[in-house]
């Protein structure tokens, strides 16, 4: 196996969460369902929501930052463990393909503010 591409980054929570409410849909144009949604069905918190947006940002550069990535075919969940992962589909699989991903890391988090997120494509 070989590192295909690393990518970070952070995002500012407050700053997030701001954009979150003063465009109410982009909520649904960065995350699916599942993201936004704690297993009880309340909505997750914006820590964990910027925490998610940043992986996606992080997977893109991985990826090599190409256009036309949908924010949606990426989904970051979590395993019973806790542990983040991703799940992709439609144009990210595709990328992902192309340059031979066969496997994701990611790691997420939050303190002081600021959420980050470190993926790393494995071929």
């Amino acid at each position: 196996m070989s590192i295909i591409g690393v990518g970070i980054d952070v995002a500012e929570i407050d700053r997030f969460a701001a954009s979150l409410e003063r465009t109410p849909a982009l909520a649904r144009r960065l995350f699916r369902t599942s993201e936004l949604l704690l297993p009880s069905g309340e909505r997750r918190g914006p820590a964990s929501l910027a925490a998610r947006f940043a992986a996606k940002e992080a997977l893109a550069k991985a990826l090599g930052a190409p256009p036309g990535l949908l924010w949606t075919d990426a989904e970051v969940w979590v395993e019973d463990s806790g542990r983040p992962r991703l799940r992709v589909t439609g144009t990210v699989a595709a990328r992902a393909a192309e340059l031979g991903v066969r496997s994701w890391h990611v790691s997420l988090s939050h303190d002081a503010g600021v959420a980050s997120a470190v993926v790393i494509a494995e071929g």
